[in-house]
């Protein structure tokens, strides 16, 4: 197999996790009752001030969510580039290839520890695909 294929797996991948985090995260009301509705609520209305910018804990929650969003996306688009550069350089994608791949290692170990599996495995899905494209790039550029 081609480091295009998993390349392109991991594009898809990634912009669905795109999709889901933004609708399932960032855009979500509270649904598990009263006391999320407080907390939320509370992080809504204490605001203070940082580098003269007033904000609220939800300002910071919602940047956050919003960031991860675009991140994402970009990932996504990067890895259908990179899917396209490797045929017909795939030896130039490889050091991309490394440090996205530990890059999503750690973030599954992130994601296992403070959110939930759904993402956790998503991400070491992706992890997988680009280890496979870093792999078949080794075989393809000898």
């Amino acid at each position: 197999m081609k480091p295009t294929l998993f390349l392109r797996i991991a594009a898809v991948l990634t912009l669905v996790h795109s999709i889901l985090h933004t609708i399932g995260g960032v855009l979500s009301s509270p649904k598990h009752g009263p006391e999320e509705i407080a907390v939320v609520e509370t992080m809504k209305a204490h605001t203070f001030n940082v580098m003269g910018s007033m904000r609220s804990y939800w300002d910071f929650n919602m940047g956050y969510g919003l960031t991860v969003t675009i991140s994402l996306f970009v990932q996504a688009l990067l890895f259908w580039q990179l899917g396209t550069m490797a045929k017909t350089n795939a030896a130039w994608t490889k050091p991309i290839l490394a440090l996205f791949f530990f890059n999503y290692i750690a973030m599954t170990v992130v994601v296992s520890r403070y959110f939930f599996i759904g993402p956790a495995v998503t991400e070491l899905i992706i992890a997988g695909c680009l280890a496979a494209a870093f792999l078949t790039t080794a075989t393809a550029s000898a």
